[in-house]
């Protein structure tokens, strides 16, 4: 398909990195759209306004509009919309009113309990682009999570000619996670009872976020093309594996691979590490390094295998089997430097283990921003032994940094890490495709038997450090999907005339 100008475009996220992070999600809705924007397009986006943002005094908050928002016929909600700009130009909406989001302070209540304030923001993100029309009007709007998965909805279903030329596009970050809620929540959302259906938006007895995405959007995509085959089985489909199956026959459903901010993750650059590095003069990584045995009160020692694990600690991120297998994999040469929050039994369980080998195990349980790029310049080897994995930054992450991933070859982890081979002389890391603890401990034995070797290590390395992680690949085929998405628009447009 020829690539041709999908702008303007409304990119719709729960989260944009910096000013609301809880995940990836939040990075890729930052970099894309900063991507889109320095080729040319007229993207934009448009978000909750948390607290945090608000109480932030470095921001130029202006006020943009005010109206009121029928969502059934007995709820009314007052909704503001005020708007930023980011350093690198781009506008941002903030959605709000006085009953939701804005007493959220920290990235751990940027999310609510609840199906009202999704069906709020939902549609009052579709009242804005109606009344802000004659300013300014979207032809694509890309949603992003269950969090956005009613807007297709009610782009569709609302009556006005208006909305009917808006083509969407609807991302799958993590199909695990799909906003179900009772079904009266279709009455909450002013939604006809005929569309609590199998076929639309009802799920086992339950009103489901995501399949209004899923169903509603003119086009589906995952963030890795594995991940995207996956979803279409029975193993990972979460329940709507059939649904996916008929979307990609359809040619409906496809996989896209995230990118990271290449110039955010930049060793040459990069303030927050102990100093700066490239493939070309690596000596700065052993500095970092140091520093991040210094930080987890080690003596630094060149020797010793630095282990990175940076992200949620939970099942889906291998965490069980870190359990069972970490007293096998202690009894390598290695350290561990870990960070994250999550499973409250695994903070437990990891805390626990850094009380009971100090000189082996260095827990952070929370999330800083500081810490985690100190862990990624300074760590060896970074790991991800994943049940599934949509995507995952942080493989790419650490590559940009040259601490080689160790993971289980699942959804994007697949798609972006080769194996090193037996003579360690390919890949850009350490892979395992059985999800058990003895893969996994020998997939990092044969990592520490490849750090020991002085001339294939460091080829490792600059493999890693030179794989294109950056969006502009991604950002292209994103376009070709925004195209896509307004031809599917106007095909059903003519075939309902």
């Amino acid at each position: 398909m020829a690539k041709r100008s999908a702008s303007p475009i409304l990119f719709v996220s729960a989260e944009v990195a910096p000013l609301a992070k809880v995940g990836g999600l939040a990075d890729v809705a930052s970099a894309l759209p900063k991507t889109l924007k320095s080729m040319g397009h007229d993207v934009r986006i448009i978000m909750p306004d948390y607290g945090m943002i608000e109480n932030n005094a470095t921001l130029k908050i202006a006020p943009l509009l005010e109206f009121d928002v029928q969502i059934n016929p007995f709820w009314t909600e007052r909704a503001y919309v005020r708007t930023l700009t980011l350093d690198n130009n781009l506008t941002v909406y903030l959605v709000g009113c006085n009953r939701w989001f804005n007493e959220s302070t920290s990235s751990e209540t940027i999310y609510r309990p609840g199906a009202e304030p999704y069906i709020f923001f939902n549609r009052a993100v579709v009242s804005f682009i109606e009344r802000y029309s004659e300013h300014w009007l979207p032809r694509v709007v890309h949603c992003n999570d269950w969090h956005t998965g009613l807007i297709p909805v009610y782009l569709k279903t609302l009556e006005n000619p208006l909305l009917d030329q808006i083509a969407t596009v609807f991302t799958v970050h993590n199909l695990a996670f799909q906003g179900l809620f009772p079904h009266e929540t279709l009455h909450w959302a002013g939604l006809p009872e005929h569309l609590f259906a199998p076929d639309q938006l009802e799920f086992f007895g339950q009103f489901s976020f995501m399949k209004g995405g899923l169903v509603f959007a003119d086009m589906v995509n995952t963030v890795s093309p594995t991940y995207a085959a996956e979803i279409q089985t029975e193993a990972f489909g979460e329940g709507l594996n059939g649904l996916l199956s008929w979307l990609n026959s359809r040619e409906r459903l496809t996989g896209i691979l995230n990118g990271i901010d290449t110039d955010l993750y930049n060793p040459e650059t990069d303030k927050q590490i102990a100093a700066p590095y490239s493939t070309k003069k690596m000596t700065g990584k052993q500095k970092c390094k140091a520093e991040l045995q210094k930080t987890c009160g080690w003596k630094p020692n060149a020797n010793a295998i630095v282990i990175g694990m940076v992200g949620r600690l939970t099942d889906q991120k291998g965490m069980g089997l870190i359990k069972t297998a970490f007293a096998k994999m202690l009894q390598l040469p290695v350290q561990f430097v870990i960070l994250g929050t999550g499973d409250p039994a695994f903070e437990r369980f990891l805390t626990a283990q850094h009380k009971k080998n100090r000189n082996k195990v260095c827990t952070t349980i929370g999330f800083d921003p500081k810490l985690a790029q100190k862990i990624y310049a300074g760590a060896d080897l970074f790991l991800m032994p994943s049940q599934f994995e949509p995507c995952g930054l942080g493989q790419m992450i650490a590559m940009r940094y040259g601490t080689l991933p160790v993971v289980r070859a699942t959804g994007g982890l697949a798609d972006t890490v080769t194996d090193a081979g037996a003579r360690f002389d390919k890949g850009n890391g350490f892979t395992f495709t059985e999800f058990t603890p003895t893969a996994l401990t020998e997939a990092l034995k044969r990592a520490t038997t490849a750090f020991q070797s002085p001339t294939k290590w460091p080829k490792l390395v600059q493999r890693a450090m030179t794989t294109n992680w950056s969006w502009k690949t991604s950002a292209d085929a994103y376009v070709n999907l925004y195209q896509h998405a307004r031809d599917q628009r106007k095909a059903a447009e003519l075939a309902y005339r």
